[in-house]
């Protein structure tokens, strides 16, 4: 393979550079829906892990993440970016087919075994996730960085749907027909997800690279310097602070779901498609208005929703009817989607926008470093947290009594990971204040993009009807405590 940089690329490249990292984006999109989230958890149920161990494997991607600084040294050492994303990617997935083929050779896998291999998957993904990033900060025409990656995250949004589903539909077959195989279908999946992988860094090989201007300072001096960065600090802080408060709490969503309400693998596969479909529908829409308005902007709308979908999950059980939890549920996944398709659309865009060009590879490694610290510290608390609350419950009902009723209505009901998931919806909320400091070329106040946003939900009505006045809760709620906050003046 040819992995030498050009020192500039042709618009013909750029544009062939552009559909291969989309195809590479769908190989990696089979990957993670064959080896991640609701199966990895029903995966490592099955093999008995408990709440400190789901904790350990939501963390395994995340502390993992040190690692992006040996990417810096390579990047500095041989100034090829692609070469050290595509071999750190093969590195990276061979772990997958070696852990199907454990769990086949060793018919009672064990839990252990899973986790060391996928620290090796992890830890090369993280090596080769900054200079994926720098490569394409430098490909990506930046006055279409919100488009391009909105386009390709449903293009890879909607291949998760589909797997998904059938995914789902698959094991839940497999459970019911030939349980003793239930094991031996995880792990087919971990080698059809290797194999793909594979073939997915061969793919991401053919795609052109622009060279990189590397800076020569000492790696130390070139850490310190994001840090001095007044602006890229204060954002260092924010999304340090959004995501130790979300992974106190969304690592164990699933878990709550199989263990504590008992649904089928199928619903939540479903529900989780639900989120998606909704994230597909609304990227484009996020991406059009990163673009031309601000990204600091999207997050100022969008996360105030993601945190009222955390809060909803506390009343998810309060009732023992199935269908009562499952249209909650629905609803929650739904705006879920449009929440996340927000943030992290911005929160990844905003990123590379306050990176210097010259030392992008080194400020986009430092926040990842940096946040990938405080996410980490997230689920193994969380999972602390959960075993703590595990005897411990809190209870909030009302009673109405009459002659000819006697009537008693659960409000709250916390336990276990109820009470993870408040937790992690104030603290998020708590963080959100950190993102004001936060200062971006171009940027629009939100209040003004809320308006534009609700001129264009109102006259295309059909395409995002889902949006309204919800993306204000967040100041009526600031006011309400301002205006409880002040002291009582007698008229």
């Amino acid at each position: 393979m040819n992995l030498k940089p050009k020192e500039v690329l042709t618009d013909e490249e750029i544009q062939k550079g552009l559909r291969i990292v989309i195809w590479d984006g769908l190989s990696v999109e089979v990957m993670t829906v064959f080896t991640g989230g609701a199966f990895l958890v029903a995966m490592a149920l099955l093999l008995g892990a408990n709440n400190v161990q789901i904790g350990l494997l939501a963390t395994l991607s995340l502390v993992t993440n040190i690692s992006q600084m040996l990417s810096i040294w390579l990047v500095r050492r041989f100034n090829n970016r692609r070469a050290i994303a595509v071999y750190c990617a093969f590195l990276a997935r061979i772990p997958l087919i070696i852990i199907g083929v454990s769990v086949l050779w060793f018919s009672n896998g064990t839990l252990n075994l899973l986790i060391f291999f996928l620290f090796f998957y992890y830890f090369f993904g993280s090596i080769a996730g900054p200079s994926w990033n720098s490569w394409m900060k430098d490909m990506v025409p930046e006055n279409m960085l919100g488009s391009y990656f909105s386009r390709r995250s449903r293009y890879t949004q909607t291949l998760n749907v589909v797997l998904s589903i059938i995914l789902a539909l698959v094991l839940d077959f497999i459970k019911e027909r030939y349980k003793q195989y239930e094991l031996t279908t995880y792990a087919i999946f971990f080698i059809i997800a290797g194999v793909i992988g594979v073939t997915g860094g061969y793919i991401l090989s053919k795609a052109p690279e622009p060279m990189a201007h590397v800076s020569n300072a000492n790696m130390f001096t070139l850490f310190r310097q994001p840090l001095k960065n007044a602006n890229f600090r204060r954002l260092l802080v924010f999304n340090s602070a959004w995501v130790f408060a979300l992974n106190i709490a969304t690592p164990f969503f699933t878990v709550f779901l199989l263990k504590g309400l008992g649904l089928p693998l199928s619903y939540i596969i479903i529900l989780t498609i639900v989120s998606q479909l909704f994230s597909i529908l609304t990227l484009r829409m996020w991406g059009i208005f990163s673009d031309r308005y601000s990204n600091k902007s999207i997050i100022a709308l969008s996360a105030p929703l993601y945190i009222v979908c955390i809060i909803a999950w506390c009343f998810v059980g309060i009732y023992s009817q199935r269908y009562a939890n499952l249209i909650l549920l629905a609803i929650i996944y739904m705006f879920t989607g449009i929440a996340t398709a927000g943030v992290n659309l911005s929160l990844t865009n905003i990123g590379l926008k306050l990176a210097p060009k010259e030392d992008a590879i080194v400020y986009l490694s430092v926040k990842n470093i940096v946040t990938a610290i405080f996410s980490s510290l997230g689920p193994l608390l969380g999972g602390v947290l959960a075993d703590y609350f595990t005897n411990r419950s809190l209870h909030i009902s009302a009673q109405w009594i009459s002659p000819h009723i006697n009537k008693v209505f659960r409000l709250v009901e916390l336990h276990e990971w109820n009470f993870l998931f408040l937790i992690g919806a104030l603290l998020a909320l708590f963080s959100l204040e950190l993102l004001t400091r936060v200062k971006e070329v171009g940027e629009v106040d939100k209040d003004i993009v809320k308006r534009i946003m609700r001129t264009s939900i109102r006259s295309n009505l059909k395409e995002y009807f889902l949006i309204g006045n919800i993306i204000s809760w967040h100041e009526q709620l600031k006011a309400i405590l301002r205006k409880k906050g002040r002291p009582y003046t007698k008229i």
